[in-house]
């Protein structure tokens, strides 16, 4: 029970179909600043809970998060990387941690408020996209361990989010009508770079482009992402075109910042990368590229993204992905995520984003 309408519907569609259920609040992160919601959050699950008639439970597991999830995130962050903590938080948290701790409590199943469906095939549970396009979060549940899938459940998965509220608001849920949360689930609704200063420090350097030109000062590489456009702070240059500036790439050697123009430059284009840490969902995929042959997909480097038709096949401890069609602000750190006509394959962190076998 996170507080909010998902998996407050999901408990009450639980209890409909006769389950024994529970619920579960889990805080992962102790902050007092006004950005964080961890306190109203808890007291919306205590709310939701009570107006079901269920007991809630409650765990801590900050501690787990902090050296888990957010350190990693840091060290990544720190070597040019743009990290996805919510990918790594199912990972290591909620599918892991948070599934064992339910266990310890008696519980058999867990069941969250995530846009996806798990269905069974042959004997097998596979992870689906939600039939909610829109809200569908396969991307971030990509990497759980597969052995988990059998005792999971994603009751609202059939459901688009209107029809959810609208259930929630039939049912008399105290939360029918609270706002999606946004954003980095540690960071909330602040400004990513307000709040990463406090942990990374200031590392000014060049902003260049392309050529060597001089074009500004950056106050640290790991405050930018590859395509970012905003806060960069060099518009209306001399001798230069109007169109906006975007980031094509972090020097780490030199600590400089390089941006080209135009949200077409061919730099922010890529059609072949290299993706490592990967993990399978499917196991027909692991045996299919372990004996050397070439897979057919689609895939999709950043959440809410179309999916794009590309073919992998493995080398050394990962894969190489061509895509049809090139793809843009592919980023270093980001996952690449695979499906099959809906079926959400597995994926793995893009280690480089202009793969070359020359």
């Amino acid at each position: 029970m996170s507080g909010g309408v998902d998996s407050a519907v999901t408990a009450s569609i639980l209890i409909e179909q006769g389950f024994d259920v529970e619920g579960l609040h889990m805080t992962n992160w102790n902050d007092d600043e006004p950005y964080c919601t961890a306190a109203q959050d808890h007291q919306d699950a205590m709310d939701a809970c009570k107006e079901l008639g269920i007991t809630m439970h409650h765990v801590n597991f900050s501690k787990e998060y902090r050296e888990e999830v957010f350190d990693t995130a840091l060290n990544e962050l720190n070597t040019g990387l743009t990290p996805n903590p919510d990918v790594l938080c199912n990972r290591m948290i909620k599918f892991d941690r948070f599934a064992k701790y339910a266990e310890r409590l008696g519980g058999n199943r867990i069941a969250t408020g995530h846009y996806a469906r798990n269905l069974q095939n042959n004997g097998k549970q596979e992870l689906h996209k939600g039939v909610d396009n829109n809200k569908d979060q396969t991307y971030f549940l990509h990497a759980i361990d597969s052995k988990i899938l059998p005792k999971v459940l994603f009751p609202i998965g059939d459901m688009n989010k209107s029809e959810v509220r609208e259930y929630a608001y039939k049912k008399g849920l105290p939360n029918h009508d609270k706002p999606d949360s946004t954003g980095i689930c540690f960071i909330g609704e602040r400004p990513f770079k307000e709040f990463i200063q406090t942990f990374v420090p200031p590392k000014p350097g060049d902003i260049v482009n392309t050529d060597g030109e001089f074009l500004g000062k950056h106050d640290g590489l790991a405050y930018f992402t590859i395509g970012q456009r905003k806060d960069i702070g060099i518009g209306g240059m001399k001798n230069h075109s109007g169109e906006p500036w975007y980031v094509a790439d972090k020097d780490m050697n030199s600590n400089k910042l390089i941006v080209v123009q135009g949200r077409d430059h061919a730099l922010l284009w890529k059609k072949k990368v290299f993706v490592g840490s990967l993990n399978w969902l499917d196991e027909g995929v692991a045996a299919t590229i372990k004996n050397g042959e070439i897979i057919e997909c689609e895939a999709k480097s950043r959440y809410r993204q179309d999916d794009a038709k590309c073919s992998f096949e493995t080398l050394n401890d990962g894969v190489i992905v061509e895509f049809n069609d090139s793809q843009w602000a592919i980023t270093k750190g980001q996952y690449l995520v695979f499906y099959k006509e809906g079926k959400c394959l597995g994926g793995g962190k893009i280690m480089s984003e202009s793969y070359s076998s020359d």
